[in-house]
């Protein structure tokens, strides 16, 4: 067959664009800073190919924000199955979780840790918006299992706004050290533990509807 008649199968070329991009960023390069030049020479592809898939690098950031969050959903359904019940393994498990996905996928907890602090407004809100919806989706699980009935809803989704926040920034924690420093990634695993036992510690001894002008 000669190469004129291979055509790419629909969506190949928008899937390489994405792929080459993680990749590039899985490398060291800032996502912020990457070019569409330097994207299509990554994913083999002629320049022209990117505007018949995206208008531009936010656009495809956008799909990317999207893919991320296919990841972290991934995640939240391992959770659900390996963590049913409401014990003190809950939070080392749900550690456990996190840390083995983010191993599997450092591009894209690479590509969120850069959005978040990107200069794409439309990157970081998309990005923001993942992670409303996992806090969301932690306080329905939550609530399922009787954790922290105490609380109304409000300060139920403000602590899970806070576990949520405290793992974002022990990812990137632990995408400093190499995959191969079981020391290391032991301490990440350990101190993000010791953090969100405390923020649940707290959680629990909080009255709801309490106001921060009280003093407290």
């Amino acid at each position: 067959m000669t190469d004129r008649k291979k055509r790419r199968k629909p969506g190949e070329t928008r899937e390489k664009l994405m792929e080459s991009a993680l990749t590039l960023v899985g490398k060291g390069r800032h996502y912020a800073s990457l070019g569409i030049r330097e994207v299509t020479r990554q994913a083999g592809v002629v320049p022209t190919s990117f505007y018949r898939n995206f208008r531009n690098m936010d656009d495809l950031g956008l799909e990317l924000v999207d893919q991320l969050g296919l990841v972290l959903r991934r995640m939240m359904r391992e959770a659900r199955i390996n963590v049913v019940q409401a014990d003190e393994r809950l939070i080392e498990e749900s550690v456990d979780i996190f840390i083995r996905h983010v191993e599997a996928n450092r591009d894209f907890f690479f590509f969120m840790a850069q959005g978040l602090a990107g200069e794409s407004r439309a990157v970081q809100d998309g990005i923001r918006s993942e992670m409303r919806y996992f806090a969301t989706e932690l306080a329905n699980d939550l609530r399922r299992m009787g954790v922290m009935s105490h609380l109304g809803d409000a300060d139920l989704e403000l602590t899970c706004d806070l576990v949520v926040r405290t793992v974002a920034f022990s990812f990137t924690d632990l995408l400093g050290v190499s995959p191969d420093d079981d020391a290391q990634i032991q301490q990440i695993r350990d101190r993000t533990t010791r953090f969100l036992q405390l923020i649940f510690i707290g959680a629990e001894h909080w009255e709801s509807g309490r106001k921060a002008k009280e003093g407290v």
